[in-house]
């Protein structure tokens, strides 16, 4: 009977030592790393393009993991990039594309590693391609600064902020401000600002829209897409 006793401790000590499994304890892989976010070259920003075909360049990205590297070039009629007219996948660091005459436009590129992880998005730039015989082009479209889009707001005002470009420096541009707790908003509440920010009033629990009308000295506008915010 002690034989038995001993022959389980000894088996009960083998296991609790780890003995019986020889086998190399499980490696945690490293997470993946998304490669850096692409700096835009060319066509700079706020320019004007005056060949329908466009080089396109941008920085190389870097890689944590040595992978290798594509990106994704997006080029669009809006700021919004739902008017996207072309999407370019390479691997090289530039692109030729031929474009409308006459046009805004605006281009951002991410890089992607080889895992199919992608980064983020570059800043956005816009540029204008050249139309024969026009004297004057359009505002390029109005980026929000604030406040962030569908942020909350625990205030009873709101201070709505946005930048706004021409490729013809030389224009004095104003703005139109819409905002409205419907969608898309018809209530102007600014009219020919020349600042680039304004403060109003809101009601709390409601959900507002705002737009910002771009024109310049000559004539030109453009619209801009609507944004919104929530009050608290």
């Amino acid at each position: 009977m002690k034989n038995i006793f001993l022959v389980v401790a000894i088996v009960i000590l083998i296991i609790s030592c780890g003995g019986g499994d020889d086998s190399p304890p499980t490696s945690i892989p490293d997470e993946n790393k998304a490669p850096s976010t692409p700096s835009l070259s060319n066509p700079i920003n706020n320019s004007l393009c005056v060949d329908k075909v466009v080089t396109f360049e941008w920085g190389t990205s870097t890689d944590l993991d040595n992978d290798t590297i594509k990106y994704e070039i997006q080029i669009a009629k809006d700021n919004s990039f739902s008017q996207i007219v072309q999407i370019i996948n390479t691997t090289s660091t530039s692109a030729l594309v031929t474009l409308e005459n006459n046009n805004a436009y605006y281009w951002r590129v991410k890089a992607i590693d080889s895992k199919n992880l992608a980064g983020n998005f570059s800043p956005i730039y816009k540029f204008f391609t050249y139309g024969i015989g026009v004297g004057n082009y359009a505002p390029f479209a109005p980026e929000l600064k604030k406040p962030t889009l569908n942020s909350v707001i625990q205030s009873s005002t709101v201070e709505l902020e946005w930048n706004a470009s021409d490729v013809d420096s030389a224009d004095i541009l104003t703005y139109d401000v819409f905002l409205d707790t419907t969608n898309p908003p018809i209530v102007k509440v600014g009219d020919n600002l020349s600042a680039k920010t304004l403060t109003k009033a809101v009601n709390t629990s409601s959900t507002y829209y705002w737009k910002v009308v771009v024109k310049d000295n000559k004539g030109g506008q453009i619209i801009g897409q609507v944004w919104n915010f929530t009050t608290d």
